[in-house]
C-alpha cells in the first residue's frame, strides 16, 4: 500500500508538471520571468516596455494567475492575459470568441464548462460580480481545459492587485544560425536579467518544474509517501522481528552448525528485501490501477496519465527494496547475535 501510494501521487504529481510544460510549449513561451522568491504575485506591470526593448525578445506578455472557488464544490486556476496575448495562438475556440480587456468577461475551458453546464453567453459569479462567457476553448493542455482566462485588468481587480502580475510569459526571436538552442537561452536569461534587476528568467521547462503550483503539489505527494513508506517499514519490521522470535530455536541450530553472524543476518536481510519486493511489485500494479482510474474521470481525465516510464517504475521498486532492507536491519541484527546456546534453550 505505501508503494502503491508512492507511484499514484508521486505519479500525479509529474503528470501536473508536465501538464505546466504543455501549457508553455504549445503558445511557444520560451521563457517566464518572475520575482526570485517562492510565493509571488509581485512584479511590476510597468516593467514589460523594458523587457520587450531587450533585442532577443520577440513578444513579451503580463499574465496573472491564481485559484478560485467558482461553486462550492469546484473551483479552478483563473489565467489573466490581455486580449491580444500571443498565447491566444494555441486555443481553438469551439464556440464564441475572445474577451475584451476592460470588461467583465471570461473564457471557459471545455472542460470546466461541461462541469459548470455553462455556454457562451452565460454568466459565471467569481468573487462576487458576474462576468460574461464569450467563448468556449479547447486548450493547448489539460490546465487550460480546466481553467479560466479573463482580462488581466479585471484579474487584477478582484484579486485587489491592480499594476501587479504574477510574471511575464516571453517568446524569444528565432535562434540565430551557428547558435545552439541551450546557448542561446542561455544569453537570453543574461540579457533579461541584466535589463530587469531583481528578475529571473527561467526557461519554461524548468518553470514548469519549480512554480509554487507544481512545487506545492511535489511536496504533497512525497510527504503524503514518505508517512506511508514510513507505516510500510514499522509493518515489515514488525513481521521480520516476530519470524525471528519464533524462529529462535532454528536459528540456534544454524548458528551450533557454524553459521556465521554474517550468514545469519543475510538469511534475514534476505527475506527482508523479499518482502520488499513482492510488496514493491504488487505496489506498483496497485499505483497504475489508482492512475488509470483517475485518467478515466471526466475530471482528472486532462492532467493526468496512467503511462508510467521505466525509470520511475525503477525508482519505485528501488524504494520499496530500501523499505524492506531498512525495516529487516534490526532484527536481523538481533538474530545475528543470538547466543547459540541460550537459542538452543529457547523453547
Amino acid at each position: 500500500m505505501a508503494i502503491g501510494a508512492f507511484v499514484a501521487l508521486v505519479g500525479f504529481s509529474r503528470a501536473f508538471e508536465q501538464e505546466w510544460l504543455r501549457l508553455y510549449t504549445s503558445s511557444g513561451t520560451d521563457i517566464d520571468v518572475v520575482e526570485k522568491t517562492f510565493l509571488n504575485t509581485s512584479v511590476d506591470e510597468a516593467l514589460a516596455p523594458r523587457l520587450r526593448a531587450v533585442p532577443v525578445v520577440d513578444r513579451a506578455e503580463p499574465m496573472m494567475y491564481n485559484i478560485m472557488d467558482l461553486t462550492p464544490e469546484i473551483n479552478a486556476i483563473v489565467f489573466g492575459w490581455q486580449a491580444d496575448s500571443y498565447e491566444f495562438d494555441s486555443l481553438t475556440f469551439t464556440s464564441g470568441g475572445r474577451f475584451h480587456d476592460g470588461k467583465p468577461e471570461i473564457i471557459l475551458g471545455e472542460l470546466l464548462a461541461r462541469n459548470l453546464n455553462k455556454k457562451a453567453g452565460e454568466t459565471v459569479q467569481m468573487q462576487g460580480s458576474g462576468f460574461l462567457v464569450t467563448g468556449i476553448y479547447h486548450g493547448g493542455s489539460g490546465l487550460e481545459a480546466a481553467a479560466v482566462i479573463m482580462p488581466l485588468d479585471q484579474l487584477q481587480q478582484i484579486s485587489s492587485l491592480q499594476g501587479k502580475v504574477s510574471g511575464f510569459h516571453v517568446r524569444l526571436r528565432p535562434t540565430p544560425a551557428g547558435e545552439s538552442r541551450d546557448h542561446y537561452l542561455k544569453r537570453a536569461q543574461a540579457l533579461i536579467e541584466a535589463a530587469l534587476p531583481g528578475l529571473n528568467a527561467a526557461p519554461a521547462a524548468e518553470y514548469a518544474a519549480n512554480n509554487q503550483f507544481v512545487t506545492l503539489a511535489k511536496a504533497i505527494a512525497w510527504g503524503t509517501s514518505s508517512i506511508a513508506l514510513l507505516m510500510g517499514i514499522l509493518g515489515i519490521a514488525n513481521t521480520m522481528a516476530m519470524s525471528v522470535f519464533e524462529r529462535t530455536r532454528e536459528i540456534g541450530i544454524l548458528r551450533a552448525l557454524g553459521w556465521k553472524s554474517w550468514l545469519i543476518l543475510l538469511l534475514i536481510q534476505t527475506e527482508a528485501m523479499a518482502l520488499g519486493i513482492g510488496g514493491g511489485l504488487l505496489g506498483i500494479g496497485f499505483g497504475w490501477g489508482v492512475l488509470s482510474l483517475l485518467a478515466a474521470l471526466p475530471q482528472t481525465a486532462s492532467i493526468v496519465s496512467a503511462s508510467l516510464s521505466p525509470f520511475y517504475l525503477i525508482q519505485a521498486l528501488g524504494v520499496a527494496v530500501l523499505s524492506g532492507l531498512a525495516a529487516g536491519a534490526y532484527p536481523a541484527w538481533r538474530a545475528a547475535h543470538l547466543s547459540p546456546v541460550e537459542a538452543l534453550r529457547h523453547d
